[in-house]
C-alpha cells in the first residue's frame, strides 16, 4: 500500500468513530482497531438477527461478512484471528485495509 493510502484509510477510520453505533438489546459490542494509525471503533454484532451494525450479514463458524448501505464497503472478519479485511471499490479498481477486532471468546 501506498502511505497516502494508509494515511486516508487511518483518517476515515478517525472519522468514522464518531459515528460509532451504540449497541442496542441482542447487540454485541465489539472494538476494532487500524493497527497503522491506532484509531479504534466499536462495530455491533447482532448474531440472532445476523446484523452487524444493522447491516444484514453473513455468519458462519469461521467468518462474518456484510456489506455497510452508508459507505459501500464490503467487510470480512475471521471469527478465530480478529482479522477485518474492509474492501473500498471505487472506480480505480479500489483498496484493501486490514484491521483487528477483539471478539470474546
Amino acid at each position: 500500500m501506498f502511505p497516502q493510502t494508509l494515511i486516508s484509510a487511518g483518517a476515515a477510520a478517525l472519522a468514522l468513530t464518531g459515528f460509532a453505533p451504540i449497541a442496542r438489546s441482542g447487540e454485541i459490542p465489539v472494538t476494532c482497531t487500524n493497527p497503522y494509525s491506532g484509531a479504534s471503533w466499536q462495530i455491533a454484532i447482532d448474531y440472532e438477527r445476523k446484523t452487524v451494525d444493522s447491516n444484514p450479514a453473513r455468519i458462519s463458524d469461521a467468518e462474518i461478512s456484510w456489506r455497510d448501505a452508508k459507505d459501500g464497503w464490503n467487510y470480512t472478519l475471521d471469527r478465530k484471528s480478529g482479522k477485518l479485511t474492509v474492501i473500498l471499490a471505487s472506480a480505480t479498481g479500489g483498496n484493501f485495509l486490514y484491521d483487528r477486532c477483539r471478539l470474546a471468546n
